[in-house]
């Protein structure tokens, strides 16, 4: 007999979420560890497309073997750096290991696997390793393999001739020390312009060929062409949050910029964040860790007190002139009500004469809430009881959850077929900046209309929150509105996301520009006024470990059949604290609160709760088609931020 492969069949089932055994016969050639291999699954008498994990002389399993069927590739896809991480990502979690390969290891593509083989292999040219002399102790954390919080400088610099945030460039800087030595780096980001920034200044530091970009919003040639390449050779990957499962079999960094943006969250199951993969990569690989931001997240500050990332920065701090309107003396407090205050209005006439000026907007659109005219109830849609809100003046009343209009609209309360606007969006904004700045050019980025990047022409430019586009050489002036708007949000995480919105719109402005934060004052407005967000950090760490809130604890919740969760909990370990349970439309849901040292018993309960429960023939759950595929009657969701959100 040739032997015997381990494989992990691809399949949702979380029964399949293990290794099964497959004999190999004499016939078959090429079945190595990696590859790709097709298996029967007798259980339900088709055909599997499964990996191939390990091979070995004997099985584990007493009883007769099926035989591999073939082998769909020859190329080891699934290195086994990132098998390890799968496992140990997907375990952490009480997920499945294929809804993280899924993440890690695109969809095969046969022409790519065809110019890969006939490539003819080329030597790469030598990397110069650039100074990293403004960061004090970084080069050397890089060299050592340390944990590292970084801070860096705000504003814009060049590189190369090119302009970029000098964020990006500290980071391509040490990307390119770390290919130098002859390693690969992983840089992880939230979204296609930080990815951008990140690959504007990486020209010049490292070979054209070294640089590979791993995004989901790629088509699955080019990212299985970069899997290929990065599994071949050190190389420097930029990406989103699945870059973090990038091959890299000699691991001199990984980094990830802002590591506090809700885009680093997996919406997909087992929602591992990109941060916590991070940190189970660099327990199993070494090489550097950085977290890097214009600010700090609770997660971090965390990591940063129990000693696990020392602190990193510049060597010589940059300053922003920020000016918090809300603390301005007598009668300048008052007239800070305004939503744009005198102050506002002078720092953007004077930048208006230099250059483009950036104004920051909670919301889109013109109006984004409507209110009944006599009454004032709010304005909501007739079909699905959504906010009303309007795209420009004069527009149609569209409603923000479904999309439908409402020519009709009349309220519910007085029957008045008038409404007036409630708040201002960026295209109302723009409309009145456009007034008070006659022959000024008003640019307007949000979700619908994004812009990448202004010249260093005057402009008026109108932004949402992460829609901000990217200036030359700085803006010469930078109005946060909105402040207390944005603040308003029922969420955990409000205070350090709004520092975040904030400091990252302030680090686009120049050097010598004036930031005015209109409305917010207090704790919040001393910290980004004085540029001390790490303080911050830690005074809102210390709120949520004095509450057991996360991330000084962590949390999970349960949803499914009402039977089975109640089942789930009574297996689960006396270190779980369970919150309470709720039930809605026949599903009910349990949250759970417990220290990190006991989670990994408990996602171990949990993982093999929810397995059991999949194995069991239940009645349809309440609310789905009674044929077809049922959902689970039990899913997990490890550090679950929902319960704290509005």
């Amino acid at each position: 007999m040739a032997g015997v492969a381990r494989v992990l069949v691809d399949a949702a089932l979380p029964q399949l979420d293990r290794l099964l055994d497959y004999r190999i016969p004499d016939s078959l050639e090429g079945v190595e560890p990696g590859i790709r291999v097709s298996v029967p699954l007798r259980s339900a008498k088709r055909m599997a497309t499964a990996f191939v994990i390990e091979t070995a002389a004997d099985a584990d399993f007493p009883g007769p073997l099926s035989e591999v069927s073939a082998v769909v590739s020859t190329i080891p896809v699934l290195r086994p750096e990132v098998w390890r991480l799968a496992r140990a990502v997907a375990d952490r979690a009480a997920g499945s290991a294929n809804d993280v390969l899924r993440l890690a290891v695109p969809p095969r593509q046969v022409r790519v696997e065809k110019a890969w083989l006939a490539r003819v292999p080329s030597e790469r040219s030598t990397v110069v390793a650039p100074s990293l002399d403004g960061y004090a102790g970084l080069a050397e954390a890089l060299d050592a393999g340390e944990r590292v919080a970084l801070r860096v400088q705000p504003g814009v610099t060049e590189s190369a001739g090119v302009a970029v945030s000098r964020w990006a460039l500290v980071l391509a800087q040490a990307a390119a020390h770390t290919l130098a030595a002859g390693r690969s780096s992983i840089l992880v980001a939230p979204d296609h312009r930080d990815q951008d920034q990140l690959e504007r200044a990486l020209t010049g530091l490292v070979p054209a060929d070294a640089l590979l970009r791993w995004d989901s919003r790629q088509p699955n040639a080019d990212r299985y062409r970069a899997l290929l390449v990065a599994g071949d050779r050190p190389s420097v990957i930029v990406g989103n949050r699945s870059a973090v499962y990038a091959p890299a079999e000699s691991l001199g960094l990984l980094a990830i910029w802002n590591d506090g943006d809700p885009l680093l969250g997996e919406p997909l199951t087992p929602y591992v964040h990109a941060r916590d993969a991070a940190l189970v990569r660099h327990e199993q690989q070494g090489g550097a860790l950085v977290l890097a931001g214009h600010t700090r997240s609770t997660e971090t500050q965390r990591l940063v007190e129990i000693g696990w990332l020392r602190e990193l920065g510049p060597a010589k701090r940059i300053r922003l002139r920020i000016i918090p309107t809300a603390d301005g003396p007598g009668d300048e407090a008052i007239m800070a009500q305004a939503r744009i205050p005198s102050v506002a209005w002078r720092e953007a006439r004077a930048g208006l004469d230099r250059g483009p000026v950036l104004v920051q907007v909670a919301r889109p659109g013109y109006a984004p809430g409507l209110r009944c005219a006599e009454c004032g109830e709010a304005a909501r849609c007739r079909r699905c009881s959504g906010p009303l809100r309007q795209r420009s003046a004069g527009a149609v009343p569209t409603c923000t959850w479904c999309g439908t209009p409402d020519r009709s609209w009349s309220c519910p309360n007085c029957q008045s077929r008038n409404f007036r606007t409630s708040g201002a969006g960026s295209a109302r904004t723009a409309d009145e900046l456009g007034r008070a700045f006659p022959g000024t050019r008003v640019i307007v980025s949000d979700g619908e209309r994004p812009i990448l990047e202004v010249d260093d022409r005057p402009a008026l430019v109108i932004a949402t929150r992460g829609a901000e586009p990217f200036a030359p050489h700085g803006y010469r002036a930078v109005l946060l509105l909105d402040g207390e708007r944005m603040l308003a949000r029922e969420s955990l995480r409000v205070a350090e996301d709004c520092l975040r919105w904030w400091s990252d719109a302030a680090a686009l402005a120049a050097d010598d520009a004036g930031v005015v934060l209109v409305g917010v004052g207090g704790a919040l407005g001393h910290a980004l006024a004085g540029w001390d967000q790490p303080d911050f950090a830690r005074t809102e760490y210390a709120g949520r470990r004095e509450l057991r809130f996360p991330p000084a604890v962590r949390m999970a919740t349960l949803q499914g059949n009402p039977d089975a969760v109640e089942e789930a909990l009574a297996q689960l370990p006396a270190s779980a604290e369970v919150l309470g349970t709720t039930l809605a439309a026949g599903r009910a849901r349990a949250i759970l609160r417990f220290d990190y040292r006991d989670g990994t018993e408990i996602a171990e309960s949990v993982h093999a709760e929810v397995i059991r429960q999949a194995t069991r023939r239940r009645k349809p759950i309440p609310g789905t088609p009674p044929r077809g595929r049922q959902p689970l009657p039990l899913r997990a969701r490890f550090d679950d931020p929902e319960p704290f959100e509005e």
